[in-house]
């Protein structure tokens, strides 16, 4: 089966720390509060419930890989980790991430090789800017 791809519009915020050592976290709201480690973009086109259903039925199969790249202002990120039969997929505004098997409505991706404290200062540091456009691409084969 061909590789699919989800691609999800969002923007920064002064108020991104991503200092989460276990998480990190995409959302459609457009507020967030320092509270909030981690959140690495907000103002999202989508949320867990919004992917395709070939996105959501690949992630679910057993060892399937997912790729998530996160472009802002010429810096690229990349995840990997790993989709599971127990994703539920249904969150309205919230994406997760996360390094542990943990799995709740929010989770799209578990045993991931990094949480928002992992990601480069460089690529953080543009996070932070207001409104600054960030390009997050999931892919699944």
């Amino acid at each position: 089966m061909p590789q699919v791809i989800e691609t999800i519009i969002a923007r920064g915020h002064k108020n991104i720390r991503a200092t989460h050592k276990t998480t990190f976290e995409i959302t459609r709201e457009q507020e967030i509060s320092t509270c909030a480690d981690c959140i690495i973009a907000v103002n999202a086109n989508a949320a867990a419930k919004d992917l395709k259903e070939e996105f959501k039925n690949k992630a679910k199969k057993l060892d399937s890989i997912i790729e998530v790249l996160i472009e802002v202002d010429g810096l690229v990120e990349q995840i990997m980790g790993k989709g599971s039969p127990k994703l539920i997929l249904s969150h309205p505004t919230d994406l997760v991430g996360r390094k542990s098997t943990f799995i709740s409505d929010r989770t799209f991706l578990i045993n991931s090789n990094k949480a928002a404290i992992d990601l480069n200062r460089h690529l953080v540091e543009k996070l932070k800017k207001p409104g600054i456009e960030i390009k997050i691409t999931l892919k699944i084969d």
